[in-house]
């Protein structure tokens, strides 16, 4: 069984480059992972989805524990092969769309008891179920439970939720030695909002309970790039250097190079399938929308010199006739195309990285995309 591991290949200021092991295949990082919350990346064959590059997917505790259970899902071999991806998948663990999705929550020292917004049945969710669950699907890396609070909060409530969260990260590590397969992983979520000494207190113990990796949760929930940017720059320069940097929810292409000069390591978002089902395309001068007039007599693709099919062999015309026809192919397409456009970015910054040239690359991505991003 091959062990979890992460091997740091290149620097180049803070911005890093480098692979993770596991037992279903390499992570070349940095990593954006296509969110495929319910066990499909939306409007995309997992053939194609790994075609853009994507060495990795993201599933979710919360929207798979209520349909189809995740009971249900270890008896059909597990989420590998239920969503026919062999590769490694990530495993949210729920605590986000806890606060954000479910009804009459109640929280407290235990977890969380809620009401599907499916059906309106009764669940609760702990740290030690949270784990249980992405045990029965299978992930090959895990999430501490924890709780992400809202912004704005204040300094009080913030400090309450980020203890709460290094309490259940304690669970969560107990339950995960418990029930984990070999060569699984779990990471600690470093909370605390946007201040500065509650971050630092998080990350200090989340190191002290020792983990395979480190993320940075709470941040992309309204705060602004700005300020995400600043927590960022206190923050990861004292993560440990030998773990993977995971920086949950985020994000623009913008938020990604922003990011990655600062250190981090892996990504999740689902701006660009989302945004594409909307007639959204993400391109290297910036975000289009295929909807518009502009676009109904261009005869050239979204990208001639792409290899993939969605971005250099349809043109805006066509696309933008499918979204105003209503047709399904529209929002396929163009979510492909975002796809894509995201791992060639990060396969251009690794590239940068490892070339020691990423500061030009920041330059040039910013004179590109102007005031657009």
């Amino acid at each position: 069984m091959t062990d979890f591991r992460f091997d740091l290949q290149a620097t180049d200021g803070a911005a890093r480059t480098g692979v993770i092991t596991t037992p279903r295949g390499g992570i070349r990082t940095p990593a954006f992972m296509p969110v495929g919350t319910a066990g499909t990346v939306k409007a995309m064959h997992p053939q194609h989805v790994r075609e853009t590059g994507a060495d990795i997917v993201l599933g979710n505790t919360y929207h798979l524990m209520l349909r189809p259970t995740a009971e249900r899902v270890r008896q059909l071999g597990g989420l590998h092969r239920f969503m026919n991806w062999e590769r490694p998948i990530l495993t949210d663990s729920g605590g986000f769309q806890v606060m954000s999705l479910s009804k009459l929550r109640k929280l407290t020292e235990n977890g969380v008891t809620f009401q599907s917004h499916i059906d309106g049945s009764r669940h609760e969710l702990t740290p030690e179920r949270s784990i249980e669950i992405q045990c029965l699907l299978g992930s090959d890396i895990q999430m501490q439970f924890d709780e992400c609070p809202p912004f704005p909060i204040s300094e009080e409530g913030s400090r309450e939720s980020m203890e709460l969260s290094l309490r259940w990260a304690v669970r969560s590590k107990q339950a995960f030695e418990e029930k984990s397969a070999p060569g699984n992983a779990l990471f600690g979520i470093v909370q605390g909002s946007v201040f500065e000494d509650q971050r630092r207190r998080s990350l200090d113990e989340l190191l002290e309970i020792g983990f395979d990796g480190y993320s940075v949760g709470g941040l992309a929930v309204g705060e602004g790039q700005e300020e995400m940017f600043r927590v960022l720059d206190f923050t990861t320069p004292h993560m440990d250097t030998a773990r993977p940097r995971y920086l949950m929810g985020v994000g623009k292409p913008s938020d990604l190079v922003g990011a990655v000069a600062r250190g981090i390591d892996m990504f999740d978002c689902v701006a660009p399938t989302r945004s594409g089902r909307h007639g959204q395309a993400w391109t290297r001068n910036g975000p289009i929308n295929i909807k518009n007039a502009r676009f109904i007599d261009d005869e050239t693709p979204l990208d001639p010199d792409s290899p993939c099919p969605a971005s250099s062999q349809f043109s805006k015309a066509y696309l933008n006739h499918l979204f105003k026809a209503g047709e399904y192919l529209g929002p396929m397409l163009l979510t492909w195309h975002n796809l894509n456009y995201y791992q060639e970015l990060m396969a251009a910054m690794r590239g940068a990285i490892a070339e020691g040239r990423f500061e030009h690359f920041v330059a040039h991505f910013e004179a590109a995309q102007g005031a657009q991003t």
